[in-house]
Order: C-alpha cells, then sequence, then structure tokens
C-alpha cells in the first residue's frame, strides 16, 4: 500500500499546467499567468506629490522656517505636468494637491498641517508660513518612474494574480492577458442508495452530500466544477457517466472504490480506458482512494489533425464524506492547482501546539476534523468533537486537519502537532 507521499508524487507526475488561454482581466482573478507581463509607460509619469500641501523650493528655506509668497495657480491631479505658465518663481510656494504633477523649479512639498497663510487686506499676493525643520529636497515627492519604467518587466510569467497583480495589469494598459485555465472537472456521486436533496429518501436511502461538496471544493480550489449527476450501481449507469466525465481535464467520482460486490468503479474506469496508477493509500480515512488517468483526442487547427491532449485525471474517492474531503485535500486539490500553474501545489501544512490531551493509536495516519488559529505563541489546534468518516456535520466546525502518525501516542496540551491547511 502506498504512502501519502508517494500517491502525491505520482498524481503531481501526472498532471502539467494546461495549455495557456486569453481571458478579460476582470476575470482573471486566482489564476496564474502565463507570460512575463512588461510596463509601457513609466510610473509615476511625472514628478508627482504624495500629499496635499505646498510645493516649494527647498533652498528658500534653509532652516525649514519662513514666509512665501502663494502662487496664484493651484497645481490640481490630472493637470499636465509643466501646464503653468512658467516655472514657479524664488521664494515662492504653490499649493498642490496629492497626485498633481510637481510644477518646474520646486523640489519639495510641505503638508498642509505645517504651514498657515497669512491673512492681509494690503498684500499684492497671498502670503504662507511654513514651519518644518526637518524640510529637505525630493520630500513629499515620488519621482517619475519610482514605481516602475517603460518596458521593465513587472510581473513575471508562473505569478497568481491577486489584487495587487491585477491593479499593475491595469495599469500597465492589460485588458486581456495570458493565464492557466481553470481545470474543467467533472463530478459524479455513485450508488443505489443515493437520492438529490430535493427528495425525500425512502427506506435505506440518504441525501447526496458528497456531489454538492465537492463542487465547493473544486470551485474554492480554482477549478471550473460540473456536477453530472448520481450513477447507480451498475456498469452501464457507471461508464455511460464516466465517459461523459473523461471530457473534462479532472474526473471525480465517489463512492464504489472499496471491496464490496457493488463497489464497480475501478473495472468500470478501466472498461472506459482509464489506466490504473494506484489503489489504496496508507491513510485515514481515505485509504480507498482510487487514481488513474485517461487519454483524450482533440482535433488541432484547420485540418482536423488528431492529435493526444493531456490526459484526464482521474480520481475515485471513498463513499464517506470526510474521506471524500481528506483524498480530495491531500490528491485533488494539488492536482488543480498544478494543472492551473502554480509552482507550489500544495498541500500545505503547519506546526501547531495541541490545546489538550489527546491519546492516538492507529496503524495509519490519522487525519482527525480541528480548528487551527492564532494565539500569542504562534498557532494553535483544537480538535473538534467527530464520530468518523460518515460524521461530515462536525467539519463544519473545522478550518484543518490535525494529523496524527501510526502508532500509540499521548500528547499533553503544549505538544506540537503537524496540520494540514484546507483554506489556501
Amino acid at each position: 500500500m502506498l504512502s501519502i507521499d508517494e500517491a502525491q508524487r505520482l498524481v503531481l507526475c501526472h498532471a502539467q499546467a494546461l495549455e495557456a488561454t486569453q481571458v478579460p482581466l476582470a476575470e482573471s482573478l486566482g489564476m496564474v499567468l502565463a507570460e512575463d507581463v512588461f510596463s509601457d509607460l513609466d510610473s509615476p509619469p511625472f514628478d508627482k506629490a504624495l500629499m496635499d500641501g505646498y510645493a516649494l523650493r527647498r533652498a528658500d528655506l534653509p532652516g525649514g522656517h519662513g514666509e512665501l509668497d502663494i502662487w496664484p495657480e493651484t497645481i490640481l491631479a490630472g493637470q499636465p505636468p509643466g501646464s503653468t505658465e512658467c516655472p514657479i518663481p524664488a521664494e515662492t510656494a504653490a499649493r498642490i494637491m496629492t497626485g498633481a504633477p510637481m510644477p518646474a523649479g520646486t523640489d519639495a512639498v510641505v503638508m498642509r498641517e505645517r504651514t498657515s497663510e497669512i491673512q492681509s487686506e494690503t498684500a499684492v499676493v497671498g502670503r504662507v508660513l511654513v514651519n518644518d525643520p526637518h524640510l529637505k529636497a525630493g520630500q513629499n515627492i515620488m519621482p517619475r518612474g519610482t514605481e516602475m519604467t517603460r518596458g521593465q518587466q513587472v510581473l513575471k510569467s508562473g505569478t497568481p494574480i491577486g489584487p495587487a497583480a491585477a491593479g499593475v495589469l491595469s495599469a500597465v494598459g492589460r485588458v486581456a492577458v495570458s493565464v492557466f485555465p481553470r481545470p474543467r472537472v467533472a463530478i459524479i456521486s455513485t450508488g443505489n442508495e443515493i437520492v438529490e436533496a430535493n427528495e425525500n429518501p425512502g427506506p435505506g436511502q440518504i441525501r447526496n452530500s458528497n456531489g454538492p461538496m465537492l463542487t465547493a471544493l473544486v470551485a474554492r480550489a480554482g477549478g471550473s466544477p460540473r456536477y453530472l449527476g448520481i450513477a447507480r450501481d451498475s456498469n452501464d449507469e457507471l461508464g455511460l457517466l464516466a465517459s461523459k466525465g473523461l471530457q473534462s481535464d479532472v474526473l471525480l467520482l465517489s463512492g464504489g472504490v472499496s471491496a464490496g460486490d457493488l463497489d464497480l468503479v475501478p473495472g468500470v474506469l478501466r472498461e472506459v480506458g482509464v489506466r490504473e496508477v494506484f489503489h489504496k493509500v496508507n491513510l485515514k480515512p481515505g485509504k480507498p482512494v482510487w487514481f488513474g488517468v485517461a487519454d483524450r483526442q482533440r482535433s488541432q487547427n484547420s485540418d482536423l489533425k488528431s492529435q493526444i491532449s493531456q490526459p484526464t485525471l482521474v480520481f475515485g474517492l471513498p463513499g464517506n464524506p470526510v474521506s471524500v474531503m481528506v483524498c480530495f485535500e491531500l490528491f485533488v486539490r494539488p492536482a488543480i492547482r498544478r494543472l492551473m500553474g502554480f509552482a507550489d501545489a500544495g498541500p500545505k501544512t503547519v506546526w501547531a501546539t495541541l490545546d489538550e490531551e489527546r491519546s492516538s493509536k492507529s496503524d495509519r495516519p490519522t487525519y482527525w476534523p480541528a480548528w487551527l488559529e492564532p494565539n500569542d505563541n504562534g498557532l494553535c489546534v483544537r480538535l473538534v468533537a467527530w464520530k468518523g468518516s460518515p460524521d461530515l456535520r462536525a467539519t463544519t466546525e473545522a478550518n484543518a486537519f490535525a494529523i496524527f502518525p501510526p502508532g500509540d501516542h499521548q500528547y499533553r496540551p503544549g505538544d506540537r502537532v503537524q496540520v494540514l491547511c484546507t483554506e489556501y
């Protein structure tokens, strides 16, 4: 039986970034750049004021204190640089707004709070009293090209697009970007006992929780989920839905992968052309997990020449919902992230202090639903009251899984344990 690490390695060996595509910038959040991006301009495109105040010459106020004439024109944001008729004269200050271009002849901005205008009925021009003992040239100014210069590489291929990257892309005029697409993930629930949420379960039946849960997990991981419905425990029905699902980048089936009489999924997948990579991992819960790959055919260019494309990754997940959740975090989410071009596909683990006494005895690594949060000493993890792999409700109080290694262990409050993060 494979170790978790070996199973993860095999999954990622078969997962390669999908072929890049262009998407509108507004749709790119959470995706990964598939191109280097260069600036088409200097930013800022001029020396600009960083706050409201007065633009002046540092040399006019050697001690940072004194009176200056007020230039009659206020320099506003959006005003073209150099739009004043002539440079600001010596011993003169110009009112200036945040983001406005610095007028010619000035080299510092004094914030408004360090100035006061002098009222006089006889003065030809207004006067301002400046009191800034730390005044220096370049103060409160962002010089042209400080953020980026024309032709400079501002984002590298492989960069995840978050809010900041989206802002930079817009700043350099990109309304569309080349990214690795969101994988299309088909989802099938299996079992004679499963009915959909809008149905009243009959004797021996339960509502389908795995389908909606996997749909949500795929969406949170960045994939594009497509729920295909419930396949009853028959070779024909399973084969029909599985064949449909194989047109996606990833196919997820829940249930039917253990060793019972109606655990038909592995055999049916072989019949529809899926090559098994592994079956069963040394893990609790989730031991029966199955993984395989299937080639897909596509038409390329106008000559419709057939070519093998990237294979579909196929996961047969156990039927119990917490087993599904654990296997998704350990194997499926890393595969989705790798297809999306993430260099660090995961899974993500951290170390945290346990907040209670705990005994653990198992022949396999055990993943226990838990709540992970920061405290004064770093990260703390609290186990939730969980009754085993069918107990999905308990996981609503969890945001992680505490990992207990195989063997007989006794933990005390404050002992450190490894934790699988589910929110990253």
